[in-house]
């Protein structure tokens, strides 16, 4: 028996999220639908320009850990947050969501991470997030009885950004397969791939990791394809599961010699699209770890991602389990 049915692990990010136009980001050289990593000085200067704002504990992982938790999943997360005000809010925030999280808070080095995002009229975000203290997080902070507890250990590609975070991951899918479980990851960002295509191929080749979540720009970066259908048959020989999110397309799930087609469901404005990927993770993985087919798990997927777009910030307002069940999901 597992005590968890999933184990998130991220960069424990505070976000900070504005309302900006087009031309503020070409202003100061921001750029749009990305990650930009930026250091402690762009950060408050981005801050001093920014309008009002909303704070919300953040980080694409601990979304979906929070996700995870509002459909009645059991959640575990590590991350790192500085010993620091924005680091209490940040643990306070994902433990009254139901998470399990108890990853020691670092003390004497930089300050919690916040990432500042910038939402256009369309919904899109650009996101500029200063690593902080989440950099440190290493393989001193992976419980093995906690991966070991889980059905599924799933990460954010962001990680690999920081170094030392890429040895806790690969300590952790090791203590995960040997005690039977499965690993999955999110590739996070078309940019991000740019940067670690190889090593994220030899992740899924080597079976180092087993699930992939991608939308369909990451996937086309991480085959260097103009074609979906190209890389979906790619990503179908280099993992044992696949899911591809495609916006208003919905999304496909392929698994052997099975795929899946998802249709995304009807949203009335989308208002911002910042933890879109991960909600959808959170819904997919619920249903994974509770045994239900790829339709159900892309559904539950869609669902929890149609919502948060139709809102600001990146965790869900709602109890997705009593959403899923008005939809005759649960």
């Amino acid at each position: 028996m597992s005590q968890f049915d999933v184990l998130c692990i991220g960069n424990a990010i505070v976000d900070i999220i504005a309302r900006c136009d087009e031309a503020f980001l070409v202003g100061n050289g921001i750029v749009k639908g990305a990650m930009n990593l930026i250091d402690a000085g762009r950060a408050e200067l981005l801050y001093s320009r920014m309008g009002p704002a909303v704070e919300a504990s953040g980080g694409s992982a601990g979304n979906t850990a929070a996700g995870l938790a509002s459909f009645g999943a059991r959640a575990a997360y590590f991350g790192k947050v500085a010993d620091d005000h924005l680091g209490g809010i940040y643990a306070h925030d994902i433990r009254a969501q139901g998470v399990a999280f108890d990853t020691r808070p670092l003390a004497g080095g930089p300050p919690t991470a916040r990432s500042m995002i910038f939402v256009t009229p369309d919904g899109e975000r650009s996101m500029n997030t200063y690593l902080g203290a989440s950099v440190e997080l290493g393989p001193q902070d992976v419980e093995e009885d906690k991966v070991r507890a889980a059905r599924v250990t799933y990460f954010e590609g962001y990680l690999w950004d920081p170094p030392r975070a890429k040895e806790a991951i690969r300590l952790a899918a090791a203590h995960a397969h040997a005690a039977g479980r499965e690993v999955a990851m999110t590739l996070s960002d078309p940019f991000c791939v740019d940067r670690y295509r190889d090593e994220f191929l030899d992740l899924m080749r080597s079976g180092t990791v087993d699930i992939v979540f991608a939308n369909e720009s990451e996937l086309k970066s991480l085959y260097q394809t103009a074609s979906f259908e190209a890389g979906l048959e790619a990503i179908r020989a280099d993992c044992r599961l696949a899911a591809v999110t495609r916006s208003e397309k919905g999304s496909v799930a392929v698994r052997g010699n099975e795929t899946v087609a998802i249709e995304a469901i009807a949203v009335d404005e989308v208002v911002d699209t910042t933890g879109a990927g991960d909600l959808y993770a959170a819904g997919f993985l619920a249903g994974y770890t509770a045994g239900r087919g790829l339709a159900e798990c892309g559904a539950l997927g869609s669902l929890a991602a149609g919502l948060v777009i139709g809102q600001i910030g990146p965790r869900p307002r709602q109890d997705l389990r009593h959403e899923a069940g008005q939809a005759g999901l649960m």
